[in-house]
C-alpha cells in the first residue's frame, strides 16, 4: 500500500502514520486519534501538530487521546481530564503530562536520583 507515493513497508510505523495524516485526511473531516504520538519522535509530533492545524483550518475536527505534552499544547484545544470523579476541562499547565515533563526538564538529576534510588 502506498500513501503519498511511499510504500509503507519501507518506512517506520510513525512515518507511515504521519504520511496517512498528510495524504489521506481531508478537509471537513472528523478524526478520532488514540495516542497518535506513540511511534513519533518529538520532532515528528510537531509535524503532526502542523498537519492537524492545517486540517483544522480547513474545517476538520479532531478528538485526540494523548499523553504528549507537545500534542496537548495545541492552541485553543479543549483539554479534558478523565478520572474516577468524571470528566473535567482543565488548562494545559494543569495536565499531569505537562507538569511531569516540566519538572523532569527543570531538574533532571534530582528527579532521576529520586526515581532510581534503591
Amino acid at each position: 500500500m502506498t500513501c503519498g507515493g511511499v510504500h509503507h513497508q519501507e518506512i517506520s510505523h510513525g512515518e507511515a502514520f504521519l504520511a496517512l495524516v498528510q495524504h489521506r485526511f481531508w478537509a471537513n473531516g472528523l478524526y478520532l486519534l488514540d495516542e497518535p504520538e506513540a511511534a513519533l519522535s518529538p520532532q515528528r509530533q510537531l509535524a503532526l501538530l502542523k498537519s492537524i492545524h492545517d486540517l483544522a483550518q480547513r474545517q476538520s475536527q479532531f478528538v485526540v487521546s494523548t499523553h504528549s505534552p507537545l500534542i496537548l499544547a495545541y492552541p485553543e484545544a479543549r483539554i479534558y481530564h478523565l478520572s474516577e470523579k468524571g470528566m473535567a476541562e482543565i488548562p494545559y499547565e494543569e495536565t499531569e503530562h505537562y507538569a511531569l515533563t516540566r519538572d523532569f526538564l527543570l531538574d533532571r538529576d534530582r528527579y532521576l536520583r529520586r526515581l532510581l534510588r534503591d
